[in-house]
C-alpha cells in the first residue's frame, strides 16, 4: 500500500537570469513503513523537494497524496525534522518532547502517556528532567525524535537530520533512529548528501540529476540480512557495490557530493523553526 504518492512535481524560480527549473516531473511512491533515502548533486533541489512534500512549499506544478488523500498545506499526517534539533532550551527534555502535542492541541492523557512510553522505551525517561543543554548531541537528537513520534505521524520525513553531529556521534544515531523508526513501523523519507549514510538506512533509493532535477533512478536495496542495521550494512559485501553504482550515477552529473560543478545552484533552504513545521497553521508564530 503506497502511504505517499509524489506525482509529476515541477518546481521553477525567478531569478536575475530568468525562470529557473529545478525539479521537474518528480514522481515517486513509498510503500508503509518504508525508509526512502533521497540522493542527488548538490543544489538539485533535494531539500526544496521535502518541503513540497511536507506542505510547507506549494509546486508550481504536481501533486501529493498522502493516504490517498491530496494534501493541501501542511499535514497532520506528516512529521518533519530538519538538520538542527531545535529543542527549547528553558524547557525540560520532558516538556520539550511535550511541545509538538501542544502546538497541535494534541495533548491528552492518552498522548501524555504514549509520550512517556516513548521516553521509557528508547532511553530517555530518566534524563527528562534535563535540559537540553544537560545532553550529548546524540541524547539530543533522540529527545527530538520521540518528540515528533509522540505526534504519531504516518509519515516521517528527514532533511539532513544528522549532519550536525560528529562522525562518531551520527553513526550511533543513525544505529538509534533506524531501530526506533523500523520498531514503530514509521514510513520515512529522508534527504542526506552522504551515500553511505543513504545506502546503509535505505529500503529505496531515489537518486535525483543535476538541475533541473528529474528522476534518474530508483534503486532497491536489499542485503538479505533478516537483523539488518545500518552499521552491520555498511560491512556487508553489497554495500561496496551499491556505493560505486551511485556515485557513478552522481558522477555523470558533473557534480559529486561534496564538490560544486557548473550545473548546481544553491539548495532552497527553508528557514522555518521547528514550532512552523509542527503546526499545521503556517501562521503560527515562533515561540
Amino acid at each position: 500500500m503506497d502511504v505517499l504518492e509524489v506525482r509529476n512535481i515541477m518546481e521553477t524560480y525567478q531569478s536575475d537570469n530568468g525562470e529557473t527549473t529545478a525539479l521537474k516531473n518528480i514522481s515517486f511512491s513509498v510503500q508503509k513503513g518504508q525508509f526512502v533515502s533521497i540522493v542527488g548533486p548538490s543544489g538539485c533541489g533535494k531539500s526544496t523537494l521535502l518541503s513540497i512534500i511536507a506542505g510547507r512549499m506549494k509546486p508550481t506544478a504536481g501533486e501529493v497524496f498522502v493516504n490517498g488523500e491530496k494534501i493541501a498545506g501542511t499535514s497532520p499526517h506528516i512529521g518533519y525534522m530538519l538538520q538542527r534539533d531545535n529543542l527549547l532550551d528553558w524547557r525540560t527534555i520532558y516538556k520539550n518532547v511535550l511541545f509538538g502535542l501542544e502546538v497541535r492541541k494534541m495533548l491528552t492523557p492518552e498522548t501524555e502517556e504514549r509520550a512517556v512510553s516513548l521516553l521509557k522505551n528508547y532511553g530517555l525517561y530518566e534524563f527528562r528532567d534535563k535540559y537540553p543543554a544537560q545532553l550529548s548531541g546524540g541524547m539530543r537528537q533522540r529527545a527530538a525524535l520521540i518528540r515528533t513520534l509522540a505526534i504519531s505521524p504516518d509519515i516521517l520525513l528527514l532533511d539532513e537530520a544528522f549532519s550536525a553531529l560528529d562522525y562518531q556521534t551520527r553513526l550511533t544515531v543513525t544505529e538509534d533512529v533506524y531501530r526506533i523508526l523500523k520498531k514503530e513501523k514509521i514510513t520515512t523519507v529522508m534527504v542526506t548528501h552522504d551515500i553511505p549514510e543513504s545506502i546503509s538506512m535505505g529500503d529505496r533509493i531515489v537518486i535525483l540529476s543535476a538541475r533541473p532535477a528529474v528522476v534518474q533512478e530508483i534503486l532497491d536495496i536489499d542485503f538479505e540480512d533478516p537483523n539488518r542495521t545500518p552499521l552491520n550494512c555498511r560491512n556487508n559485501p553489497k554495500f561496496r557495490t551499491y556505493f560505486d553504482h551511485i556515485w557513478k550515477e552522481l558522477s555523470s552529473n558533473e557534480t559529486i557530493t561534496g564538490l560544486s560543478g557548473t550545473n548546481s545552484i544553491p539548495e532552497k533552504e527553508d528557514p522555518q523553526e521547528m514550532a512552523d513545521s509542527l503546526v499545521p497553521d503556517r501562521n503560527f508564530g515562533r515561540i
